[in-house]
């Protein structure tokens, strides 16, 4: 568009110009309104903070018309979440308030219909803590009895997304925010590249199922590359993917087009052609297999943390691989819950929608079951899946997570205005593209800035809540402290939708009557359900 505007703005004022001077007087007035929208056109192409303008001189203004028609019709017609409730009317221009470091406060009360099902709120102390006297920055420290080198993480870090699915202006900001913000930037599966590690940002770096810059040439884990590239000083930790919430049993798509022979050399494939991850591990068989594959990992990182990605599926499956922690006495610093919310470039319907179990589900199993087999000590929980907000961190710890991934939040934070074209490589943000006409218009030296104040503000705001409940700390954040209305009259708090359990409760056979049946299916020397 950018090219198209050079050409078309240059000939129409040499036309009006001609006319003005050959013609008749009267065709100033034209050439005039053609010089205004010329000088208006090459202003939004040389400004560095809008990407749409940039990307469509003039036309791209039309942009800010629709956010203004947004509080009184665009929210009914684009911003639906699964269950038809708004998700980012509210959301969403608060994530741009934040990333552009301008007011986020609301006017006129409550945007949500709090007699809802489905509503949820924390509660709020008569002594609330003063924010001066509460810790700004809360971290977590990853890392077991067999980690060398722990890792102090935030409890809000950017989710896995790769490159390739993400442009390389895209990850260049995120990880120049991540920098900033001293917060943690998982790569996604897509390998590491020279943009991951360009602004000197922490990373996680994310194994998938092709092993994607670790792997050989027909497609296996390989040991010497990955690692020579684990022992990098800005990879912090490793993250072995075993499935992503939003397509679960699923393998991931590189469209042809989006396979450059930059992104091609990082991951070790070849070029221009689809690229489909397997559903499934080839490195491991077993659920003994993976438990050993994750020590192997954090050897050759030089005792780097290592932890595993999943959304829930069988319960028996996630059992099986605890069982097999237990027996061999090997457990990974973190595990990465993922919900069947979470978001993705590119993904059937189907498994968008009706695969994967929801991320409280999920959080409040993976917890429980670590609780109840008492190595809850050993592995820290990390929630991710369609976390928008501070109240969406808070609810997660409440159930059990130690800390967040956000991913679509941090899109937003770099300009996307969901216009769901991630898989079409034509993207009008020059986020989710390869295409150099789109991607000149992301600034990284703008955008970065914008990361690095929408997880400061984020923060900031989580920090208020936990101060609002009379907290200091977040690890006293319980499910008591979430209520969720379930009828216009009932409400309950989470510790009654999700009971708690005893730590050890489940060793010596005393397995709650909830979970038998999925113990009952859980081998750790074999994968699936079986009689």
């Amino acid at each position: 568009m950018r090219i198209q505007f050079y050409v078309i703005s240059t000939i129409l004022l040499l036309i009006t110009l001609a006319l003005s001077l050959y013609v008749s007087p009267n065709w100033y007035v034209l050439f005039g309104i053609v010089l205004i929208f010329t000088v208006l056109g090459y202003y939004d192409i040389f400004q560095t903070k809008h990407t749409i303008m940039r990307n469509y001189p003039v036309f791209g203004r039309l942009r800010f018309v629709l956010e203004e028609l947004r509080p009184k019709m665009y929210q009914y017609f684009i911003e639906s979440d699964i269950d038809g409730r708004p998700f980012n009317r509210v959301d969403r221009s608060t994530v741009y308030q934040r990333a552009k470091d301008v007011r986020d406060t609301i006017p006129f009360g409550t945007q949500l219909d709090v007699y809802d099902e489905g509503y949820e709120w924390i509660c709020h102390s008569i002594a609330p803590k003063a924010f001066d006297t509460l810790n700004h920055d809360p971290r977590i420290m990853i890392g077991n009895k067999d980690c060398a080198q722990p890792y102090s993480a935030s409890i809000l870090n950017i989710s896995a997304m790769s490159f390739g699915a993400l442009s390389a202006a895209a990850v260049e900001s995120l990880n120049g925010g991540a920098k900033i913000g001293n917060f943690a930037h998982n790569t996604g599966e897509g390998g590491l590249s020279d943009y991951h590690l360009k602004h000197g940002g922490d990373l996680i770096w994310q194994i998938g199922t092709a092993y994607f810059g670790c792997r050989t040439e027909d497609g296996k884990f390989n040991p010497e590359l990955f690692a020579e590239k684990a022992k990098h000083p800005h990879v912090k930790m490793i993250e072995l993917k075993i499935s992503q919430g939003a397509k679960p049993g699923h393998g991931g798509i590189l469209p042809a087009e989006k396979n450059s022979e930059e992104i091609a050399r990082i991951r070790h494939i070849k070029p221009h052609v689809k690229v489909s991850s397997p559903p499934f591990h080839s490195a491991f068989d077993t659920p003994v297999e993976m438990v050993k594959f994750i020590k192997t990992l954090r050897d050759l990182s030089g005792g780097k943390p290592v932890g595993f990605k999943l959304c829930i599926g069988y319960k028996s499956e996630f059992i099986s691989i605890c069982q097999a922690m237990v027996d061999l006495d090997i457990y990974p610093d973190y595990i990465a819950v993922d919900g069947g919310e979470g978001g993705t470039g590119a993904a059937p319907p189907e498994f968008s929608n009706y695969v994967g179990a929801p991320l409280i589900d999920g959080l409040d199993f993976v917890h429980n079951i670590l609780r109840g087999m008492g190595i809850r000590q050993h592995i820290k929980i990390i929630a991710s899946g369609k976390i928008s907000s501070a109240f969406h961190v808070a609810r997660a710890i409440a159930l059990g997570a130690d800390g967040c991934y956000q991913a679509r939040s941090m899109m937003l934070a770099l300009g996307c205005i969901q216009a769901l074209l991630c898989n079409t490589n034509k993207c009008p943000t020059g986020i989710t593209t390869q295409d150099p006409s789109l991607t000149v218009g992301l600034v990284p030296e703008d955008k970065k800035v914008r990361v690095a104040k929408y997880h400061e503000k984020t923060l900031k705001n989580f920090v208020e809540l936990l101060g609002a409940t009379g907290l200091d700390e977040s690890d006293n954040l319980t499910r008591s402290h979430i209520y969720r209305r379930i009828s216009f009259n009932d409400m309950i708090t989470y510790e009654e939708l999700f009971p708690s359990i005893k730590p050890g409760c489940m060793l010596n056979g005393n397995i709650p009557e909830k979970y038998k049946m999925d113990f009952m299916f859980a081998d750790k020397t074999r994968w699936g359900v079986h009689p």
